[in-house]
């Protein structure tokens, strides 16, 4: 089966490829990368705009083979619908739609996310109200290669979620940051990649 990864932040990278190296190491990965998606989210483009990005991106991977997509950055779920919608059968997975499902035994849900536009899309996916928190400067310590203060910061701001049964983390970034969060609140933490190659790998029947 060959698997078109398509992401707006090359942070998401390397926590996917893990993810795939562990439960499903015969996959062929393709990786599209736009990391202008996320900049330009951020400065308020528009969702037409951005809609129309993504669908170029999958009717690219779509022509390349792939057998299905998964899109790995979070803050964009009407646009992945789009694509999903456009290339019925193919299964174009959104990055956290696996980790919702897993959500749902759950009760009370913390949300914790790096990227603020990320709150607004993900929260109503859970179909039931969820606390949230931005961690705030986590993303920025990433990108310059301190993961010990993004996950510093992660365990921090989860410790600000009161009344929770379990906390998921909103970017596939942020996977590297679960054992510090679950050290922090003692909760079971979701995370994203894992349970969006276990999907995947499901639907393709591989």
């Amino acid at each position: 089966m060959r698997i078109a990864l398509i992401h707006a932040l090359r942070l998401s990278i390397d926590p996917i490829m893990a993810s795939f190296a562990r439960h499903w190491p015969e996959a062929k990965l393709a990786n599209l990368l736009d990391d202008s998606l996320s900049a330009d989210l951020a400065a308020g483009a528009s969702l037409e705009s951005m809609t129309t990005r993504f669908l170029t991106l999958a009717r690219y991977a779509h022509a390349t083979g792939a057998d299905g997509i998964l899109f790995t950055c979070s803050a964009f779920g009407p646009c992945i619908e789009a694509c999903a919608k456009e290339l019925a059968p193919m299964p174009v997975l959104k990055p956290n739609e696996a980790m919702i499902e897993a959500a749902q035994p759950y009760q009370r849900i913390g949300v914790l996310a790096t990227f603020g536009p990320t709150l607004a899309t993900m929260p109503p996916e859970f179909g039931r109200p969820v606390q949230t928190a931005l961690i705030e400067g986590a993303l920025a310590a990433l990108d310059a290669g301190d993961g010990t203060t993004h996950d510093r910061l992660a365990a921090e701001t989860a410790k600000s979620l009161h009344g929770c049964d379990a906390i998921a983390l909103a970017q596939f970034s942020l996977a590297r940051a679960a054992d510090a969060v679950a050290a922090a609140t003692g909760l079971p933490v979701l995370t994203t990649p894992d349970s969006a190659v276990l999907k995947l790998k499901a639907l393709l029947h591989a």
